[in-house]
């Protein structure tokens, strides 16, 4: 944030409003889980009133092909520990008709963009991904629990605490949103290990250069004759 940024403290959390890298913007952390993606999303979006989203953090790999250090770019966020059986089907969201939520296409294509051209500048460059990411209430570190998201979400990239939650209030505001994800552990046994080493040398730096990349084609959307695809189910 440039020098003139404002921090304004809302439900125990803080949100600083400024200028990013030329595009005006409001940063805040949401903390973990669920309720307090949705609480912070919910917040940006009344208080602030944003018209788009983009939420970044840590996730475990679940594709077999989804790596280490690798970023990825959800197409559509799911809750995997939702259940409300037998009243409405596994996984969907009760009163909204559908189990997953769509990301923005044009925000998502330019993350994707700009996190291969940023990671392409790395040794041994990270893959980027884009596809389902599942989210719960619950941080996994369990092969056994790992295989059966596997079998009940075949198509989840990754899985993490946040994301579903966000989609979930910017497909209920009518806001775009995009969720990038970097991969610190296979949600394994060993998920604990280095945690915090990882986000602040790794995911964090991540982060800031493919945002940094972001913000700056940002312009090209905005000059675009199509409109950002609302989330759609």
């Amino acid at each position: 944030m440039g020098p003139g940024a404002a921090t304004q403290r809302i439900g125990m959390r803080d949100y600083h409003q400024g200028t990013l890298h030329g595009q005006p913007c409001v940063i805040a952390l949401t903390r973990v889980g669920k309720v307090a993606a949705a609480a912070t999303a919910a917040t940006l979006l009344n208080e602030f009133k944003v018209d788009r989203v983009v939420f970044t953090g840590l996730a475990g790999g679940v594709a077999a092909n989804v790596k280490v250090g690798d970023v990825v770019i959800g197409s559509a966020l799911a809750q995997h520990d939702l259940d409300a059986r037998p009243l409405f089907p596994r996984h969907e969201v009760p009163l909204l008709h559908t189990d997953r939520f769509a990301a923005s296409d044009a925000l998502s294509a330019l993350l994707m963009r700009c996190a291969a051209e940023f990671l392409a500048e790395l040794p041994q460059a990270p893959a980027v991904h884009l596809g389902l990411i599942a989210t719960g209430d619950q941080f996994i570190n369990n092969a056994g629990t790992v295989a059966q998201l596997r079998t009940d979400m075949p198509e989840a990239l990754c899985v993490e605490m946040e994301g579903a939650a966000v989609a979930q209030v910017c497909y209920e505001f009518d806001v775009p949103c995009a969720v990038l994800r970097t991969i610190s552990d296979r949600a394994d046994e060993d998920s604990h290990i280095d945690f915090p080493i990882f986000l602040r040398e790794v995911a964090s730096v991540y982060s800031a250069g493919i945002l940094r990349r972001f913000l700056a084609a940002l312009p090209e959307l905005d000059d675009d004759t199509e409109q950002f695809d609302a989330p759609k189910t």
